[in-house]
């Protein structure tokens, strides 16, 4: 059985099932996913149990239950259990995750730490571990250890030497006011309307992700029309993201009643217009433009000029588009690796001109050539 949202894509191929765009399949994440076909998506963001061991109930200070995660799908008999379990959906999601797609998994100090030896173990190759910092999280009721303030997003790629995964961190760094992205998120955990409540009131799944989570994993590693996979669906908050930002789903849950509840949070969901979702230029996708054409282009001149922003040193044009550094001539990279005693230098930042506005990088003749392209 599954769930499709309405109006879901279906991509077929002669004597093949249709793939199950924006799909919930229902069942066990392995059996499902071995009905996908292989290397056919092209992120994962797993939120597997997190295997909390509770023992006993959890009070409040005035004797009141906590909602805690007590659940039968959180509980397994031993480690080892929970290992063969954790390699068993690895497995079935490195079949189906393209060689360029990347994996996503969420977790606590109970779960992450053998969740990510066994990715290392089935040759995932970690390239971040994010810290995500609740900016609101439960308190600690017991007294006898830290807030739990914080859960681990481990970022892996299919292997070591994985070529053309997404990460778009050009759009990443814009948002950031110009800043690298770093990899530890103040974001708050699910609460008021957001979170998913059943008729009595209460929350109809314990570990509802909030959507700025999924929306920062989805914008910084997938693009547009991607297929996004989660083989834990749960409430359905990786489908409704993936909606909202123009990327396709498939979930996988066991439990109806989530399912249910997740198909109708995402046929609510409207999704953005293409206007604001279109990826931004990746200056390594950019075309490429060489120096020489910015002398023939005259936007620079044989004999100009050439200094660095704090005019330290000082090069000069010269006809072939190369530089001439006293009696050393080369590109503009190279003479300004020799200027600074470096061994590599990228010339088009390093090197300014002199402009009616002031010194200005002559990248920024390159990227006139761009536009004009």
């Amino acid at each position: 059985m599954a769930f499709r949202s309405n109006g879901a894509a279906r991509a077929t191929t002669a004597g093949a099932p249709a793939f199950p765009l924006d799909t919930i399949l229902i069942g066990d994440c392995v059996a499902q996913l071995e009905k996908l076909p292989a290397a056919s998506v092209d992120l994962v963001f797993a939120d597997p149990p997190y295997n909390l061991q509770l023992r006993g109930d959890l009070r409040r200070p005035d004797d009141s239950l906590v909602d805690a995660v007590d659940d039968a799908w959180d509980q397994f008999e031993s480690f080892q259990a929970y290992d063969a379990f954790t390699r068993a959906w690895l497995l079935a999601v490195r079949r189906v995750l393209k060689p360029t797609g990347t994996l996503w998994v969420i977790g606590s100090y109970h779960n992450i730490f053998r969740v990510g030896a066994t990715m290392q173990d089935l040759s995932f190759w970690i390239l971040n571990d994010i810290v995500w910092r609740k900016s609101n999280p439960m308190p600690n009721f017991r007294g006898r250890r830290f807030t739990n303030a914080h859960e681990t997003l481990i970022w892996a790629s299919k292997s070591a030497d994985a070529k053309g995964y997404t990460f778009n961190y050009e759009a990443l760094k814009a948002g950031n006011e110009d800043l690298q992205p770093r990899s530890d998120w103040l974001i708050p955990i699910c609460s008021g309307g957001e979170r998913l409540k059943g008729d009595d009131g209460r929350k109809i799944h314990p570990t509802q992700k909030p959507e700025a989570l999924l929306a920062r994993v989805l914008l910084a590693a997938s693009k547009p029309g991607d297929v996004v996979l989660d083989p834990f669906f749960g409430s359905g908050t990786t489908g409704a993201v993936a909606k909202r930002l123009g990327r396709h789903f498939v979930g996988v849950e066991r439990d109806r009643d989530y399912a249910a509840a997740a198909q109708a949070r995402i046929d609510a969901v409207v999704p953005l217009g293409a206007e604001t979702l279109a990826p931004a230029p990746a200056k390594r996708d950019a075309p490429r433009v060489a120096f020489a054409s910015v002398v023939e282009r005259g936007l620079l001149r044989p004999g100009d000029r050439l200094t660095d922003a704090r005019r330290r040193y000082e090069a000069t044009v010269r006809a072939d588009g190369t530089l001439a550094l006293g009696t050393v001539i080369g590109s503009i990279h190279r003479i300004g690796a020799i200027a600074q005693g470096a061994e590599s230098c990228n010339g088009w930042t390093f090197w300014h001109a002199e402009t009616a506005n002031g010194l200005a990088p002559i990248d920024a003749f390159r990227e006139t050539i761009r536009a004009e392209a």
